[in-house]
């Protein structure tokens, strides 16, 4: 995905569609209570961000299968923008997925980054109300 500018112009008589949008880029990191045995193999203050569709460890880290597994189905929705009231907007902390491990996910939003809906899809975007529709 690459990023992009606005490319809308309502002062002229042809019109062109923004085609842009926003996501949030994430940053997940590993909370272990001190003192408590972790089961999952996390360790306090790793960490991986997520920038675009892309995953990013840093070297040499790894996760868990099972803490990315329960963490994963989030964070797509975390990366879109969403109403101050959603608890997509509050809520930040994930358990770790073993009931008998006290380590948990919190996922950040640290920044944002434009796209342009035609550099990461070839479906087309339906045309605003009355106007035809047109090929690319």
């Amino acid at each position: 995905m690459s990023s992009a500018s606005t490319s809308s112009n309502s002062n002229s008589a042809n019109v062109v569609q923004d085609e842009t949008f926003q996501l949030y880029d994430l940053r997940v990191e590993v909370i272990c209570p001190p003192g408590q045995r972790i089961m999952c193999g996390a360790k306090e203050g790793d960490y991986f961000t997520l920038e675009g569709e892309m995953l990013y460890l840093p070297p040499g880290q790894g996760i868990s299968i099972y803490s990315l597994s329960a963490v994963l189905p989030l964070l797509a929705a975390k990366q879109h923008m969403t109403a101050k009231n959603d608890w997509m907007s509050t809520d930040a902390e994930v358990a770790c997925p073993d009931p008998c491990c006290p380590s948990r996910l919190r996922i950040i939003r640290t920044g944002v980054r434009t796209f342009k809906h035609g550099d990461t899809t070839l479906v087309p975007l339906s045309p605003p109300p009355g106007e035809a529709p047109h090929s690319r």
